[in-house]
């Protein structure tokens, strides 16, 4: 059968699509072109051809894997409603708990990064934007007097830090947290950091 002949852009976009997937089935560390290049059914040299390193390959894909979530993320930060309701949606749809998908794509992903420069600049880069996204909200929920927070970015940086671990406790470790208690966690982190009470929170 002819192989339909693909755009440049809708060919790295295959490329990049099977990428995630070899790398949720195998692992980043242990996913290789060839298993890219064999899921595809086109020569390792097709795969080189558009990312020249296996590095830069994994790098990009993890980058493409992103960009659904963080259009997802500004597209709830740029609603027409309170900075305290937005910020709450948000919340709620990164957590472990929400819809929010990929938890194990991303902790494969910190993992190799230890040892892969490329994709440890990937994922700091992501992270920022995460980071900065949120306390951008929250420093809008100040300035509107909805509540008090005097250090935004901090804030920003303790939930997520608290959510990526919640996420590897109940990805890795399966009933390790029921999901209805690490959301009251959640909750009640968010309450404290903006000094609001825990009902402020309920939808």
């Amino acid at each position: 059968m002819t192989r339909v002949r693909l755009s440049v852009t809708e060919r790295r976009e295959e490329l990049l699509r099977a990428t995630v997937e070899q790398i949720e089935a195998r692992g980043a560390v242990a996913v290789r072109i060839a298993d890219v290049a064999s899921a595809l059914g086109v020569s390792n040299a097709l795969v080189l051809y558009h990312f020249s390193t296996k590095e830069k390959l994994v790098a990009a894909a993890f980058t493409y894997a992103a960009e659904d979530d963080l259009a997802q993320l500004r597209k709830l930060l740029g609603r027409r409603t309170t900075a305290l309701r937005r910020l709450r949606a948000a919340v709620r749809w990164y957590a472990p708990t929400g819809q929010a998908k990929g938890w194990r794509l991303w902790i494969e992903g910190w993992a190799a990064a230890l040892r892969e420069p490329a994709l440890r600049e990937v994922t700091r880069d992501l992270d920022r934007q995460w980071k900065a996204a949120l306390a951008e909200v929250i420093a809008e929920g100040v300035a509107a007097g909805e509540f008090a927070c005097p250090d935004p970015t901090g804030t920003a940086l303790r939930l997520t830090a608290l959510l990526d671990g919640l996420a590897v406790q109940l990805t890795s470790y399966g009933g390790a947290v029921p999901q209805a208690r690490a959301q009251e966690w959640v909750d009640e982190a968010v309450a404290r950091e903006l000094g609001l009470a825990r009902e402020a929170l309920t939808p």
